[in-house]
């Protein structure tokens, strides 16, 4: 079943995405991903007496408001928006999905101090399916994808175990 987090590691690295979905899973070492889930639980206190977690097809979201029908999405930096994006887009399409229509997104930076508004949008569905089609490409491949080397593998999780006995010259 793919996940949000597959579609998110789609956008970002083919390779963490197929060594994710094969149960090889370094975010639990990581301080960067420890640093983020703090800051996704410490920044808005009072959110989890307003709001419910909600799990639903695959998908897990920390804060949604039912009432409104608004996820929240809380992120560290901005670096990899476009995965944000991607990820809370498959989100409203599994709401949708389940007959939870006009459901929009905030996608939340509290260290920066910015949030963005991401909203269903024509054509959203088809660029969904397309994204869960690649994906289940990448994870039946029965190699993991090589490496590529990116700027923003310093950053990752996956980072030392990518990284065993190469060179770390960096493009992007």
């Amino acid at each position: 079943m793919v996940t949000g987090t597959h579609i998110a590691y789609l956008q970002t690295c083919h390779r963490k995405l197929w060594l994710f979905a094969h149960g090889i899973q370094m975010e639990h070492t990581s301080d960067i991903v420890a640093e983020g889930k703090l800051i996704g639980e410490t920044s808005y206190a009072d959110r989890a007496r307003k709001y419910t977690e909600l799990a639903l097809d695959g998908i897990k979201i920390d804060f949604y408001d039912a009432k409104n029908k608004v996820i929240h999405e809380v992120k560290k930096t901005d670096k990899v928006e476009k995965a944000h994006i991607a990820q809370v887009k498959y989100y409203l399409y599994v709401l949708t999905k389940n007959g939870i229509d006009g459901a929009t997104a905030i996608l939340e930076y509290p260290k920066m101090k910015q949030r963005q508004v991401v909203e269903w949008e024509e054509g959203d569905e088809a660029l969904v399916l397309s994204y869960i089609h690649e994906v289940s490409q990448i994870i039946q491949q029965p190699e993991c994808p090589p490496l590529v080397k990116l700027s923003i593998c310093k950053k990752c999780s996956y980072y030392d175990f990518c990284y065993a006995g190469e060179g770390d010259e960096l493009i992007g």
